[in-house]
């Protein structure tokens, strides 16, 4: 069974930035595309970035700008930096994939506050 396993999360000031990996536990990771969607308290999950096989991006309008979205297929890993954190990105971040959409992980919790 393929898994997701998000990490980087945590607490960070208004402004600050972090750096979320999401490792794929098998080789399906260079036949799909990669996308981070995160999950703020009583809001539905939403889509905040994609990078295709080929290294195409595409952002959310509230991220654009701010996060940058990469992969390294030789890890199975792919990343989101984010930087110029706002307390409006307070959320559980998830990775996935497509076409293969693939059990979501745990999750990693990402808290803008001062």
């Amino acid at each position: 069974q393929v898994q997701l396993v998000e990490s980087g999360g945590g607490l960070v000031q208004p402004g600050g930035s972090l750096r979320l990996s999401c490792a794929v536990s098998r080789s399906i990771f260079s036949l799909n595309d990669m996308l981070w969607y995160r999950q703020a308290p009583g809001k539905e999950r939403e889509l905040v970035a994609v990078i295709t096989t080929d290294g195409r991006t595409n952002y959310a309008h509230s991220v654009k700008g701010r996060f940058t979205i990469s992969r390294d297929n030789g890890k199975n890993t792919v990343y989101l930096q984010m930087a110029s954190l706002e307390p409006e990105d307070t959320a559980v971040y998830y990775c996935n994939s497509h076409p293969s959409v693939l059990e979501w992980g745990q999750g990693t919790q990402v808290t803008v506050s001062s």
